[in-house]
């Protein structure tokens, strides 16, 4: 051989390297691999949420119990087993607890007092969760006596002298919003021990959630929960003006859309204090939470009348996000319990893959379906914590493939069309052929 075609040999093997190497960088981006630097904030335009200018579309899940598992040194490998099961099916973003109050492995001993190690174990849970590329939604208190909530604060204020008749006394007084809002203080301004960088200003935060399920009963009218909203999302971002700020709520319609009480899952949800579109009006909150437990709300026996009911409930919120709040809305809790009578893994999937499929729908349409979460993703050997509702994925191989394959298509939409497109690509039409053709759900 030639000096001159040994050196053309090498020219074109070294060109085809680079070409092989753009190409593996190319997929890498597209697969949202992203360095360090490009791990930004999660921002909303209009009703979709969007990151480095391209839209996100949620596939996520809960697991409450992270810190908690974190606190100890036996069990804090499980924190780190459900972000890599998670990851692995494509998961992006976990909602879990910020809170424990008053209970056993507190977070807040006491108003404004914290146990360090147990702050510890948050941090934990917040570098763990960036190293899986997972995002987390942080709830700040709970409605029910699970890890505090209200209830506890209202305990601490007995203690303090107040005079209080009512755990909703939570909302509306003085000293126990004071609590309240010393513990988001604390939270926001928490420099993590484990990355250094400060809660307020991490990326790896998705959101803040004012309270997991508020419901304030003792008034039916909405307007006592609705000033501690009002209240509460202003202060929020008065700290932290970066993250987006969700309520926490169910989705139930309250008095002030008579008009949607039929599409509440029982009259009396109407009568638990809350009021989907008036409260997401608020100043300060960014994007819509609804729940979805047919289960809990209709029958506890299984049937068909719950998927038809969660197609409805869905489309119904996603048409008020972008007709009337203009803002995301995420189906934050979803799920059935395997203590229900006539359950079955079957039906388990099937209820999964109508969530899936309303989102796509919405999806395709760059429409205000951001995204849903899996109540809940547990790793083996917590089964002591289930609520009857947890899925191990390494034991549910075809519901780890269902939400596996919902991963790959909300990928391909977020990392093949630009925010700037607005949908009306040329890649959207062929991405939507594709799914088309493919009835895999």
């Amino acid at each position: 051989m030639s000096m001159r075609l040994f050196n053309y040999s090498i020219g074109g093997a070294l060109l085809l390297l680079c070409r092989k190497v753009l190409h593996v960088l190319y997929c890498q981006i597209l697969r949202g691999e992203m360095e360090d630097e490009e791990w930004t904030m999660v921002q909303k335009s209009g009703n979709q949420f969007v990151v480095n200018g391209q839209p996100f579309y949620v596939n996520g899940f809960n697991t409450y119990w992270l810190m908690v598992f974190a606190a100890d040194q036996s069990t804090r490998g499980k924190v780190t087993e459900t972000f890599q099961q998670a990851s692995a099916v494509g998961l992006s973003v976990c909602r879990t607890w910020a809170f424990n109050d008053g209970q056993w492995r507190a977070l807040q001993k006491t108003p404004a007092v914290y146990d360090e190690d147990v702050f510890k174990a948050l941090d934990f849970v917040v570098s763990e969760a960036k190293k899986y590329k997972i995002r987390l939604i942080l709830s700040i208190v709970n409605n029910w006596e699970a890890y505090g909530g209200k209830s506890q604060y209202v305990k601490w204020g007995k203690a303090a002298g107040l005079n209080l008749t009512s755990d909703d006394d939570f909302f509306s007084h003085p000293t126990l919003k004071s609590y309240y809002k010393a513990h988001v203080k604390a939270v926001l301004n928490r420099v993590n021990t484990f990355t250094n960088i400060t809660y307020k200003d991490d990326p790896t935060i998705f959101g803040w959630e004012l309270m997991n399920e508020p419901r304030c009963e003792s008034d039916p009218s909405g307007d006592k929960l609705q000033a501690w909203i009002e209240e509460m999302a202003v202060y929020v971002k008065s700290i932290d003006p970066k993250h987006l700020v969700e309520i926490g709520l169910e989705g139930f319609y309250g008095l002030s859309t008579p008009n949607r009480a039929h599409i509440n899952p029982n009259s009396y949800a109407q009568q638990v204090g809350t009021d989907f579109i008036r409260n997401h009006q608020v100043l300060g909150v960014d994007f819509a939470s609804v729940h979805i437990y047919p289960d809990s709300w209709i029958s506890q026996s299984i049937s068909d009348a719950h998927v038809e009911f969660t197609k409805s409930w869905m489309q119904s919120h996603i048409d008020d996000a972008e007709n009337y709040l203009n803002m995301p809305v995420i189906f934050a809790e979803f799920g059935v319990s395997a203590k229900d009578p006539g359950y079955n893994s079957t039906y388990r999937d099937t209820l999964i893959a109508t969530v899936y499929k309303t989102i796509l729908n919405s999806t395709k349409k760059g429409g205000a379906g951001g995204g849903s979460l899996l109540w809940q993703v547990f790793p083996e050997g917590t089964d002591y914590m289930d609520d009857g509702y947890a899925i191990v994925l390494s034991k549910s191989l075809s519901t780890s493939n269902i939400v596996s394959l919902h991963s790959k298509k909300l990928n391909t939409f977020n990392s093949f069309c630009s925010w700037k497109c607005h949908w009306g690509c040329r890649k959207k039409h062929v991405l939507l052929d594709d799914f088309q053709s493919r009835d895999e759900l």
